[in-house]
């Protein structure tokens, strides 16, 4: 066991990051972790239960800088190092009205014209956005940010950023934030910050966010998936020894498509495993739809 990686998953009490847990348990000791004690012992308990010992439960809220700190605290104190972390946790920044979200009968995630009509379903409000930004972006920033150093000591550390094809650079509708953005070179943390504090303070008006170009009632979750992605290029850049990668899992069936997407849980996890436990010389700073490279 001691000679196994180290991983952990945040918001792996279920869906794809349970089945991330699952499939990684066998490679390496997993530590599961979830808002919800009672949820994530549960889910610890299912995986001891289907022949998978080498899993152990950890709370974590990534919005609460305290569990943060007491989550790299218990990794530091039971291994002294992490191989492998896989940022999962995420929510989505709409309120959607679940019969005609699926009246359209939507094929995949890719944004045609019926996905275009998602947005007279989907009720976004500032509040929506603002809280899915603090989790899908902040909330990724501060946890990798707190476990580094613990990264830094493994021989072979791997970051997995879970993303969405929503996230892609051609969804960015406000040009100013997409050229940003599309600047590898130039990216850096402050100028992404930047971007994400102007969404928001434009995300205050509705008006304001269509004259930027936002036409989507999802431009919240857009805007931190895009941000995400920019992180994981700098992240990838700044750190040479830690290969860092996002990965879209597909329009998978969970509780936030209602359990209606187009692949299974177990199918979207199989791409964030494959990138966790790439071999070494492997890339870095790249974005992969389920089990391809594909672009930002």
């Amino acid at each position: 066991m001691a000679s196994k990686k180290i991983a952990v998953v945040t918001g792996g009490n279920k869906g794809v990051g349970f089945e991330i847990c699952r499939q990684l348990a066998d490679k390496a000791t997993v530590v599961l972790t979830a808002r919800d004690e009672k949820r994530g012992t549960d889910a610890v308990a299912k995986l001891h239960s289907s022949g998978l010992p080498d899993v152990v439960f950890h709370q974590l809220d990534v919005t609460d800088p305290a569990s943060i700190a007491s989550l790299a605290n218990f990794i530091d104190a039971r291994f002294g190092k992490l191989d492998i972390l896989v940022n999962n946790a995420g929510i989505g920044s709409t309120i959607v009205d679940e019969e005609s979200f699926w009246s359209l009968n939507l094929p995949s995630e890719v944004l045609d014209e019926k996905a275009k009509q998602v947005t007279k379903t989907a009720t976004q409000t500032f509040e929506g956005a603002q809280k899915c930004l603090e989790t899908n972006y902040y909330g990724v920033k501060h946890v990798t940010q707190a476990l580094l150093t613990l990264l830094l000591k493994s021989n072979s550390p791997r970051i997995v950023n879970i993303s969405s094809k929503l996230g892609q650079l051609e969804n960015v509708q406000d040009e100013t934030a997409r050229k940003i953005l599309s600047d590898v070179d130039g990216l850096t943390e402050e100028l992404v910050d930047e971007v994400v504090k102007e969404y928001l303070k434009d995300a205050k008006d509705e008006e304001l966010l269509k004259k930027k170009g936002w036409s989507s009632n999802v431009s919240g979750y857009t805007m931190s998936k895009a941000a995400l992605n920019a992180y994981t290029r700098i992240l990838a850049k700044k750190f040479p020894s830690l290969y860092a990668n996002a990965v879209s899992p597909g329009f998978v069936a969970t509780d936030m498509t209602f359990f209606k997407g187009t692949f299974t849980a177990e199918e979207g996890a199989r791409g964030p495993v494959r990138v966790a436990l790439m071999p070494d010389g492997g890339p870095s700073g790249q974005y992969f739809w389920m089990m391809q490279d594909s672009t930002f």
